[in-house]
Order: C-alpha cells, then sequence, then structure tokens
C-alpha cells in the first residue's frame, strides 16, 4: 500500500529555523489534513515524547511517519551510536513509525549556510572501509529494535553523487534500505529512474521533490552553499521541475511505503499550502499514469 506524507520543512525549516519560524505546527497540520495527506514526519515545532506526538498528529487526522536521525559513524562504532540513538528510536518507535531516516552527517556542510557546497567532505578508500560495515551493523541493532533504517542520499554529506549511492548501496547489507530523494539524485548528478530501477528491491522509503535545472546550474556555476541554493528556490513540490515522476514510479512497481512530499523553499516566496496542494494532486496524477494507485 502506498500512502502520501509530507515533511513539514516545506512550512518551516529545519536548517535555518528562521525561514518558515513564523508558520505554526497547527498551520502546517491543518493545512496537511486540508490537502488530503496521510501522515507527517518529524519537524523541530513537533513534541518531543512519542504520545504527544501522536496525540498531536491524531487531532488533524494525520500519523506519525519518521523523522530524520544524524548518524556519526566515522566518529563512533555502531554499538555507541546504537546507543546514542537510544531516545530517538524510542520515540519513533512508540509514536508509530516503522523506519528510521538516517544520514551521516560526520563534517557535512549542508547546515552551514556560509559554506559552499563543494567544500563537502568526500571519503577516502580508507574511510569507506570503516563507514559501510558500521552502518550495516547499526542498521541490524536497528532492525532488532523494530525500526527499518532508510539511508538518506544528501546533497553537502559523504553521500551525494550517483557514484556514492552506488558505492554505498554495493558496500552494505541487506539490513539497510535506501531512501530514495528524488530531488537530491538530480541535483547531485543523477538519474532517479535510473537510481529506482536499480535499487527497487532495496528502497524502503521515497522522498519527492523536484528540481529547477537552471537553479541547480547557477547553483553550481557560482559555487552555492546547499542552503543558499534552497532560498533561490532549487526545489520545488512534484510535477514543477524537470523529474519524470512516472518513470521513476514505474521502475518500483513493487513499492509499498510513504511517499513523502520534502520540497524545502522559502515560504515568503513559494506558500507552502499551495505549493504542497500541487505536488499532492501531481504526485496523485504520476502514481496513477505509473499504475501504483
Amino acid at each position: 500500500m502506498i500512502r502520501i506524507g509530507a515533511n513539514p520543512i516545506c512550512w518551516s525549516n529545519d536548517d535555518m529555523i528562521e525561514i518558515g519560524g513564523n508558520i505554526s505546527l497547527e498551520q502546517c497540520l491543518s493545512e496537511a489534513r486540508e490537502i488530503g495527506l496521510e501522515g507527517m514526519e518529524k519537524g523541530n515545532k513537533f513534541p518531543t515524547t512519542a504520545p504527544e506526538l501522536k496525540a498531536k498528529l491524531a487531532e488533524f487526522g494525520l500519523v506519525f511517519v519518521s523523522g530524520w536521525y544524524s548518524t556519526f559513524l566515522l566518529e563512533r562504532d555502531a554499538d555507541a551510536e546504537f546507543a546514542a540513538a537510544a531516545a530517538e528510536l524510542k520515540l519513533r518507535r512508540d509514536a508509530g513509525a516503522k523506519v528510521l531516516v538516517t544520514c551521516e552527517c560526520t563534517r557535512t556542510v549542508h547546515g552551514t549556510k556560509s559554506v559552499p557546497l563543494s567544500t563537502r567532505p568526500v571519503l577516502t578508500d580508507a574511510e569507506w572501509s570503516v563507514f559501510l560495515p558500521r552502518m550495516t551493523r547499526f542498521a541490524e541493532l536497528v532492525k532488532g529494535f523494530g525500526l527499518q533504517l532508510v539511508y538518506h542520499h544528501h546533497m553537502g554529506t559523504v553521500v551525494q553523487t550517483p557514484t556514492e549511492v552506488d558505492r554505498f548501496m554495493a558496500g552494505t547489507g541487506p539490513a539497510v534500505k535506501l531512501l530514495l530523494d528524488t530531488g537530491h539524485i538530480t541535483w547531485g548528478g543523477g538519474d532517479a529512474v535510473r537510481v529506482a530501477k536499480t535499487y527497487a528491491d532495496r528502497i524502503g522509503h521515497i522522498h519527492t521533490k523536484d528540481v529547477r535545472s537552471a537553479v541547480a546550474a547557477k547553483a553550481l556555476a557560482e559555487d552555492w552553499s546547499f542552503l543558499d541554493s534552497v532560498l533561490a528556490g532549487v526545489y520545488t513540490v512534484p510535477g514543477d521541475g524537470s523529474i519524470d515522476f512516472v518513470g521513476v514510479f514505474k521502475a518500483v512497481p513493487n513499492y509499498s511505503g510513504w511517499i513523502v512530499i520534502e520540497a524545502e523553499q522559502d515560504p515568503e516566496k513559494a506558500n507552502p499550502k499551495k505549493y504542497v496542494t500541487m505536488g499532492y494532486k501531481n504526485l496523485k496524477r504520476f502514481l496513477k499514469e505509473a499504475g501504483l494507485n
């Protein structure tokens, strides 16, 4: 079964909390309900205990999807990471999530507005040989706890390019699933359809956002930071950019789970309700065309 949800970053940014900082959680959730969404990922304005989180979402007829967790497996081993994650894992499981959204954030630059993406960390062969088995082990521990780890490749991090995604997938075990993010793989120089087709059986979660190609090209040419690029509109909702979403969905005919609209923009330029409504309607159409809904 496929369910459509959203990430509150469409309303309020987590990396720059002043962006959409004036938009209340109640506005976000009421608009999500009106749009027709079934669930939400976690944002900085959400309650921080599982009972409160479930209750707040239930007020608006929504359920909890999951939330981002930053790993630092280049700095500590999997068992230490699992111990550090204990409270976050319990929150997700007890609030009803089935997956843990994970991204390796050692030396990441995506959250620093003044730092260009070109300075992001690139792993050495020695670092890959440490990172990959640790991620597999961490995923196995997470699975034993009752959650499926889904790895979020992301601009500004150690797994950004399609080559890095391929190396990551080849070097991790079956306990590790991929979070396919259509916007990040496209901006990172990849083809979302190819990645979907290649890893169809290991995709455990999908984030959908579109890319404005002209903005992405300018960001690269002028060496912008991730956050400056976001504010300039590099991302938008599905169907408002260059990505072939019907092709992506046709490539994963057996996918079951959440498809999340996660299209961070400046809400002063792109009204969240207007854009998420557009993205939701487009996704419904694309899924139907692909034969998934």
